[in-house]
């Protein structure tokens, strides 16, 4: 795909600058900031990026292929990209953190917010924004465990060089039929024991499954299945 790379000084984050000004912009748009004054993750996360040291950009789309009721597929698929690309650069196992947290061992790399407006049945547009850790070494906010791929490699990654990168992965997984096993191979504590939070207790289970309309499904040591949308289970790390 033929992507348009804005590249911008300062945002308040990359998705409200797509918000802004993609009214009748066509597919396969990206921006990119070297700096987000209000960097947003899910909820009300905020997103700590040290000026000019990462990739913080989002992309818009229009998935026409995909029904409003497939959406995850749109997770799936920047997720496989993300791990794909970071695995050439980095020796340890790239991972994703149900649903769309990129994952080293237990330290948080890259995070995603994915914002889809839909009409009736079909996804109208899709703006998928993307914090990615490459080049900072020092973290100062109180966010538990971020990692870049300067702390992992010991070296400078070339901003523009990943970026490409990704982009053509993306193209690739968006269209792929096996998008869906490979998001499912990656997923962090597959098939592991390990602790899980609900609304009512703690609580240990093996992550088991990701449903196609995006719920996990864990099975906790007594053998009882639990099922969960997102936010409404937390892993404890």
């Amino acid at each position: 795909m033929n992507w348009k790379i804005i590249h911008i000084d300062e945002t308040d984050s990359t998705n409200q600058w797509l918000k802004d000004h993609c009214d009748g912009v066509p597919d396969a748009l990206v921006v990119v900031a070297d700096y987000q004054t209000a960097g947003r993750g899910c909820g009300t996360n905020t997103w700590e990026s040290e000026r000019g040291k990462n990739l913080l950009f989002s992309l818009l789309i229009h998935p026409s292929d995909i029904a409003a009721n497939e959406q995850f597929r749109i997770t799936e698929s920047v997720s496989v990209a993300l791990c794909q690309t970071l695995q050439a650069y980095i020796n340890s196992r790239v991972e994703i953190k149900w649903p769309n947290d990129i994952y080293v061992g237990d330290k948080k790399i890259c995070g995603i917010l994915i914002e889809n407006r839909l009409q009736g049945n079909t996804i109208k547009e899709s703006i998928i924004g993307i914090g990615l850790n490459v080049n900072q070494t020092v973290f100062k906010s109180d966010a538990p465990n971020p990692v870049s791929i300067r702390q992992l490699t010991g070296k400078e990654t070339d901003l523009e060089e990943l970026l490409q990168a990704f982009l053509h992965a993306f193209d690739v997984t968006r269209h792929s039929k096996t998008t869906c096993f490979t998001y499912k191979s990656m997923l962090f504590r597959k098939g592991k024991y390990a602790i899980y939070e609900d609304k009512t207790s703690c609580f240990t289970a093996t992550l088991t499954d990701v449903l196609p309309d995006g719920r996990l499904l864990l099975v906790d040591k007594d053998g009882q299945e639990r099922l969960y949308a997102f936010k409404e289970v937390n892993f404890i790390i």
